[in-house]
């Protein structure tokens, strides 16, 4: 007997506001909403999705705002492009740089989504052309 990962959930003030930041972000959608709630992901789950795969995250209203720094975060990779140009997209889509005591010499970024909610920025996972020096992006 194992267990599923089943649900991320985001405590929020406006979560209409932070799915559609963060839909934007990971390229996904809508698929559910509710009283104070709003559910984003790539695809709607089922029973036997959830026994194959992960779950996509859902945004919940609290009354209560983010006062100190999380103990877990999420961490984003992009897929397409640089991490310096995520970097630049994700801060066109209102989220800010943010220092949580990481230091400079770091191959990620460290951000805050609209709310204050702190996440990384990886390094990307776009294909190199190896052909190229310095083995640059597609």
């Amino acid at each position: 007997m194992t267990s599923r990962f089943t649900e991320l959930t985001v405590d929020c003030h406006d979560p209409e506001r932070l799915a559609a930041f963060w839909c934007e972000v990971l390229d996904f959608q809508v698929i559910d909403r509710g009283e104070g709630k709003v559910e984003i992901g790539s695809w709607v789950p089922t029973v036997e999705d959830v026994r194959a795969r992960q779950t996509p995250p859902t945004l919940i209203r609290v009354p209560e705002g983010k006062t100190v720094k999380n103990r877990l975060h999420l961490d984003v990779s992009p897929i397409d492009g640089s991490t310096e140009d995520e970097v630049t997209r994700l801060l066109g889509l209102g989220a800010t740089r943010t220092d949580v005591g990481q230091g400079r010499d770091r191959n990620w970024v460290v951000m805050a989504d609209p709310e204050g909610n702190e996440f990384d920025v990886l390094r990307t996972l776009a294909p190199r052309d190896q052909d190229r020096p310095g083995g640059r992006l597609l």
